[in-house]
């Protein structure tokens, strides 16, 4: 296919702009509270919607696209995804912003798992697929580090909706430029999608990312998250059963009997969980011990998250080094050692030489996941491509999401046990967090509020500390764990072999 790069540059703007708009909103929601009058829960809603629809329904818009084509899919959901875009821009309630954003969550998903098949169908020779991963890889981990930066810059200028009609010319864009380039696949032996299995996975996915999400604000034993936790289980097994006795399923669940496809779903989750909760802890140091402004922490990261586009176009070459195993355990390696050093970070911070770290990070980030979703891709037939993207999407959504929870709470366990609260200071909201200790400083007299601020952020530094052992402890199993699981995963697995896998 002559045309395969420009299928990869649409393929990359589109994955570009999804991963930027789930952090590009981040800095906005204060502005939320004074324009709409957005209440506490509303200002959940609004940040979790997106990623509720998103991980949702990420497989079934998978399965679709293997069935009425991955261009058209990608078109309608490009279309639906500016128009929802200029929506969300000019919402003029929090109700309304909540249904606009849950509407950006449909589109994407029909988008995400489109461009991997896409880019999976259009790179047949093995070399050329990987690198072309790796670079499609890139780009999501610029997205996700640039929404911070280009936020603040907007914030800066403009009103709160502009962080979203940044999508409306981009989008327009990989519309023009996908009607024109993109090459139409679909399976030609796909059956109907089975109602019943859509609502189930749906279902199953979403309780589950809520109840997880739910678990980082008000702990593991609250009713709510156990409701929905056990929900969760119940239908997501009951989804599971079902697919078992299709003909055509969403998912073929004989597809994690093969070590490549399920080490590399289960590396790739495990990794994202590390990440997603060392971008929380960071921001919040940077900001709350620092005192550095939103943007100035956005940029302080923006190395990171480039560097994991670099990271992925150096694994495709490197597997032929060391192996699709090794690459994946040096990835989580060079996560592991920037932990180790996050657990030595203080009260003063050597920019210069935290910047090699952070960019070591990235690249080891960019390692695995490329090397990971080019192995999810590579161990199926390409018919069946969407709906394996699919499978490696939502396994990142319910790592992000799992990473919040559980790291999250490790990190407020360890600075409510470290917090050591002057006599006189008022605890209850101190010891909640860092940002409600320094809430609460605001209402003390100076004194006393320069006591709470410097209690509180000893005591964040030292959940810095616990936290990022934890971190790298687990990154560091996870190496081994893909050192073995990976092993014997051919360097190069050639196309004539994907075509009879069943």
């Amino acid at each position: 296919m002559k045309n395969k790069w420009s299928v990869l540059a649409i393929a990359c703007g589109a994955t570009l702009l999804l991963s930027l708009d789930l952090t590009v909103l981040h800095l906005a929601l204060p502005r939320l509270v004074s324009d709409l009058g957005a209440s506490s829960t509303q200002l959940l809603w609004i940040g979790d919607i997106y990623g509720f629809a998103l991980a949702g329904l990420l497989v079934t818009m998978g399965n679709l696209g293997d069935r009425i084509g991955r261009k058209r899919l990608l078109l309608i959901g490009a279309a639906a995804f500016g128009a929802a875009s200029v929506v969300t821009a000019y919402a003029p309630s929090p109700e309304l912003l909540i249904a606009a954003r849950a509407l950006l969550g449909v589109a994407g998903a029909t988008i995400m798992p489109s461009t991997l098949s896409i880019i999976r169908n259009a790179f047949t020779e093995p070399g050329e697929r990987t690198a072309a991963i790796g670079i499609w890889s890139g780009m999501s981990a610029a997205g996700f580090a640039l929404g911070p930066v280009v936020g603040g810059l907007l914030l800066d200028h403009f009103w709160w909706g502009s962080v979203f009609l940044i999508n409306v010319p981009i989008m327009a864009l990989v519309l023009v430029g996908g009607a024109m380039v993109l090459p139409e696949s679909r399976n030609p032996d796909a059956g109907r999608i089975d109602p019943i299995s859509v609502v189930l996975s749906f279902g199953g996915i979403v309780t589950a990312v809520y109840a997880i999400k739910e678990a980082a604000h008000k702990g593991f034993e609250h009713a709510d998250v156990l409701g929905a936790g056990a929900t969760g289980i119940v239908l997501l097994a009951l989804f599971v059963w079902r697919q078992t006795r299709l003909p055509e399923p969403l998912i073929d669940v004989r597809l994690f009997r093969r070590r490549a496809f399920s080490a590399s779903i289960a590396t790739n989750l495990l990794a994202i969980f590390a990440m997603s909760a060392m971008m929380l802890m960071f921001a919040w140091y940077l900001q709350l011990v620092l005192g550095w402004s939103p943007l100035q922490a956005g940029l302080a990261n923006l190395p990171g998250g480039l560097s994991g586009a670099l990271g992925g176009i150096l694994a495709a070459r490197l597997i032929h080094r060391l192996g699709r195993n090794g690459v994946v355990a040096l990835g989580l390696a060079l996560n592991a050692g920037a932990f180790l050093y996050y657990a030595t970070l203080g009260d003063e911070l050597n920019y210069l030489a935290l910047l090699p770290v952070l960019i070591a990070g990235g690249i080891g980030t960019g390692f695995a996941f490329t090397v990971n979703n080019d192995n999810v891709l590579a161990t199926v037939p390409r018919q069946r491509a969407g709906a394996a993207a699919a499978v490696s999407e939502t396994a990142f959504e319910l790592g992000g999401a799992l990473g919040i929870a559980i790291l999250g709470t490790v990190l407020t366990s360890a600075y409510r046990a470290n917090l050591d609260l002057p006599s006189g200071v008022p605890g209850e909201a101190a010891r909640e967090s860092i940002a409600g200790a320094m809430h609460a400083a605001g209402s003390l007299p100076a004194e006393q509020a320069a006591q709470l601020v410097r209690a509180a952020q000893a005591a964040f530094i030292e959940a810095v500390h616990v936290t990022s052992l934890v971190t790298a402890g687990l990154l560091a199993v996870v190496a081994v764990v893909a050192l073995v699981g990976l092993r014997g995963v051919p360097k190069v697995i050639p196309e004539e072999v994907l075509t009879g896998a069943h």
